[in-house]
């Protein structure tokens, strides 16, 4: 494979998501805030992504999360944007205005400043939605454990990946 602009951890776990993805019929939409559109990213340095990536929304703003996908504004104002309520409403945001199968929502604190006692740097939400249910839908919260923006954002996007794979 050609060069890539993002690290080649990333761009493999990329290529199987696409691969599998693609053998599986599914497409797949991601709602992203504190990766800033890395996964969609990652995803499309493979060839053949189009057919699987149906589109990518990067709310960043808690308005362009209320906007884009249907966030309702006291979500955020209850449990605050890097909550797994926002990412669960994220992701159903998702599924609501493409036509994906499957959706991943991300939203975190990647620093170096924003955290709290309770959401220091490096907490990171997910949420994963399917079209058509499943036992396999989840919300989680991790905490990855740097003070680095950059490694923080590159976990949250391996993460993300790791949750499209069929």
């Amino acid at each position: 494979m050609s060069a890539s602009l993002l690290p080649e951890d990333v761009v493999d776990l990329a290529q199987r998501v696409v691969e599998e993805n693609a053998a599986a019929g599914r497409k797949i939409a991601i709602a992203e805030s504190c990766t800033g559109g890395l996964v969609a990213a990652a995803l499309t340095e493979i060839p053949g992504s189009s057919a699987v990536l149906d589109r990518g929304f990067v709310t960043y703003s808690n308005e362009a999360k209320m906007q884009s996908l249907d966030v309702a504004s006291d979500i955020i104002e209850t449990f605050g944007a890097v909550s797994i309520a926002c990412v669960w409403a994220m992701a159903q945001g998702a599924l609501a205005n493409s036509n994906a199968d499957v959706t991943v929502a991300i939203s975190g604190v990647a620093g170096p400043g924003g955290g709290t006692v309770h959401k220091p740097v490096g907490t990171v939400v997910f949420a994963r939605a399917f079209r058509k249910g499943g036992d396999r839908e989840e919300g989680e919260l991790k905490r990855f454990d740097s003070e680095d923006r950059a490694e923080i954002r590159r976990q949250a996007t391996l993460c993300a990946l790791e949750l499209l794979l069929p």
